[in-house]
């Protein structure tokens, strides 16, 4: 690169360069790394956040999309079949990953971006900060109370439905604010181990589970049934847009990701903690889900920790309830913090142990905690509404958003050798692939909640979990909170289940 094309760059990103001129992978002069550049600030009397490193921002970032992807990936797999869901499973795999480095080069590159929202504000003004901001709270919001829903769940499967499962989702409520109300992410890095080996142990029991049955759980026990394993399928659009909704947002979560940077040691060390994680979360995605789909089929349940019969399935919820439970502290971390840096940034609040300091952050908790719980507990159809917010929320986030900030800091790009005219064209493809998910998706999640609708599906929600214990279906616990729902699906209305997205972060 020439010294013309390096100012280029460098008048595009609209930042001073290090002294000893460091450059990202692309080649862009990167900043000093400063109190001026940074959210958080170093020296005396004050709150130092920044004590991240990368293994352990690393371990954030696997615990923040293992949870809920590997639970739902093997529904979607029904309609995909196992080549099209492998394909999509390593495809988005890599879209997702290339959008997370893009979104840790700019904020590299750009003074004082603590969110996507911020970096939303650099190429769209202050407009497309606040849509971007909403968008990110609400899917944030959405996702903890999916995974407290997901505690509830199990709390129903090891107690036999001892008590109401509002009541469950209350207490699990109360320690997910506990638990998310631990300020910065280097305290919560050390739950965050401990929740990943729980999940994965959880999900690997169950895994192994399935193997040893002659036929799955949920199916017919006696007589002659149909697996409904494909090796490749034939999908309608609603079904093939769901299934890979599903997938896409199972490891869609990078805007997650970027509160992190802030409180890393070395924010230039993000791309190694990125690729660590997706090459861990990809390869379990595609093992897990492809053993389980090929011995449960159609008859994987949802989430797939009851898939292996119910000892099994009480095993799992034993050993993986702590790693649902930091899934939701994460999320309720992450919209908190979030909600907490745009009160108090620029004041001496933010990194000071004062009354409004603490006040303010507890309230971002409490706050956004009650909403997750109140939204997950009273709208019927929640789950046709967090496939909605998916394709709302995350693909504009997760995949337009990215190929914004890369061609505002590259647009000159197009004028370069056909290797650079390329590049150009893929971040392109980025935006048009994030506004044809956000239509497609919104269309699939609308057209199944028709259906539901139609099917008597959502009357069934209405069900009482006390009731539900009488009724014979395996999995019916499970559909209150996942309800899932397929042309394709067996005529039960109770053990019906489709590619419904399942929200993640």
């Amino acid at each position: 690169m020439d010294e013309t094309e390096k100012s280029a760059l460098a008048e595009t990103s609209a930042i001073h360069s290090r002294p000893d001129h460091a450059a990202d992978e692309e080649g862009v002069i990167l900043p000093t790394i400063n109190d001026s550049f940074e959210i958080f600030a170093k020296g005396p009397g004050v709150v130092d956040f920044r004590t991240v490193t990368w293994p352990r921002a690393s371990i954030i970032f696997v615990k923040v999309l293992f949870a809920t992807g590997v639970l739902s990936i093997p529904t979607a797999m029904y309609s995909l079949g196992a080549v099209g869901g492998a394909l999509s499973v390593v495809g988005w795999g890599l879209v997702n990953t290339r959008a997370a480095i893009v979104q840790g080069n700019f904020r590299n590159r750009h003074a004082k971006c603590h969110t996507i929202a911020d970096m939303a504000e650099v190429v769209g003004g202050r407009l497309l900060k606040e849509v971007a901001g909403f968008l990110y709270i609400f899917a944030n919001v959405l996702s903890t109370g999916s995974s407290i829903q997901a505690v509830s769940v199990g709390l129903n499967a090891l107690s036999d439905h001892a008590a109401c499962t509002v009541w469950w989702s209350f207490l699990a409520t109360v320690v997910v604010v506990i638990a998310g109300s631990i300020r910065k992410f280097q305290k919560l890095g050390l739950l965050t181990w401990v929740g990943f080996v729980s999940i994965f142990t959880a999900v690997l029991i169950v895994v192994v589970g399935v193997t040893t049955r002659d036929r799955p759980a949920a199916a017919p026990q006696t007589g002659p049934y149909d697996l409904g394993y494909f090796v490749i399928a034939h999908p309608t659009f609603v079904e093939g847009i769901t299934a890979s909704s599903t997938i896409f947002v199972s490891s869609a979560g990078s805007g997650a990701f970027l509160p992190v940077i802030s409180e890393m040691k070395k924010p230039q060390d993000y791309s190694k903690a990125v690729f660590a994680a997706m090459a861990l979360v990809q390869s379990a995605y595609l093992a897990f889900s492809l053993v389980v789909y090929r011995w449960c089929g159609q008859w994987v349940a949802s989430p797939s920790l009851g898939s292996a019969g119910p000892t099994i399935k009480k095993i799992a919820y034993a050993i993986g309830l702590i790693g649902l439970i930091i899934s939701a502290c994460l999320y309720l971390h992450i919209a908190s913090k979030y909600v907490f840096v745009r009160i108090l940034r620029n004041s001496r609040h933010l990194q000071a142990n004062t009354f409004v300091h603490w006040g303010t952050w507890l309230g971002c908790t409490i706050g956004l905690a009650s909403l997750s719980f109140i939204l997950a507990e009273a709208v019927p159809i929640f789950n046709y509404l967090i496939a909605l917010a998916g394709a709302v929320c995350f693909s504009p986030l997760a995949i337009s958003l990215p190929g914004w900030l890369w061609l505002h800091d590259h647009w000159d790009w197009y004028r370069r050798d056909a290797w650079k005219k390329l590049v150009w064209g893929f971040h392109w493809c980025l935006v048009v692939l994030g506004l044809f998910m956000l239509g497609g998706g919104t269309y699939g999640a609308v057209e199944q909640i028709i259906t539901a609708y139609a099917s008597g599906l959502i009357a069934a929600l209405t069900i009482s979990a006390v009731s539900l214990k009488e009724r014979t279906a395996t999995n019916a616990e499970a559909m209150v909170l996942w309800p899932f729902f397929s042309p394709r699906s067996q005529p039960n209305v109770l053990t019906q289940r489709s590619s419904q997205p399942m929200f993640k972060a």
